[in-house]
């Protein structure tokens, strides 16, 4: 694979108390995400993933309303990027998607996301 390679991806991103940064936009003083344990993140993030595949939800509406990450902002949208520029596990994911595919459950020290190949 050419080292230059490049996928753009957006992301919903739940933050819990494992997560290396406890704070976010919406939660700048992280009482939520303090007290929010991974099984109940993981959870939240799979109801809006059925929400996203069924059709009930959009994924930039949900990303830009739920998503932990300043991303939010542009519908999660995290622009293009390549190999060793996200942790290994959200990078390894998104390569392994298919362009407008959704990724399950991907947890990293941020927290878990689930992750929408656009590019």
């Amino acid at each position: 694979m050419a080292s230059n390679q490049q996928v753009r991806a957006s992301h919903i991103l739940i933050k819990h108390q494992g997560s290396r940064r406890k704070a976010s936009w919406k939660d700048p003083d992280g009482r939520i995400i303090s007290t929010t344990t991974k099984e109940v993140a993981i959870t939240q993030l799979k109801a809006l993933r059925d929400d996203i595949l069924s059709g009930k939800a959009s994924f930039d509406e949900v990303a830009t309303r739920l998503s932990d990450c300043s991303s939010a902002k542009r519908g999660g949208d995290l622009g293009p990027f390549g190999r060793g520029q996200m942790q290994k596990p959200f990078e390894d994911a998104t390569f392994a998607l298919k362009i407008g595919e959704i990724s399950d459950i991907v947890d990293t020290d941020s927290g878990v996301h689930i992750i929408m190949r656009t590019a």
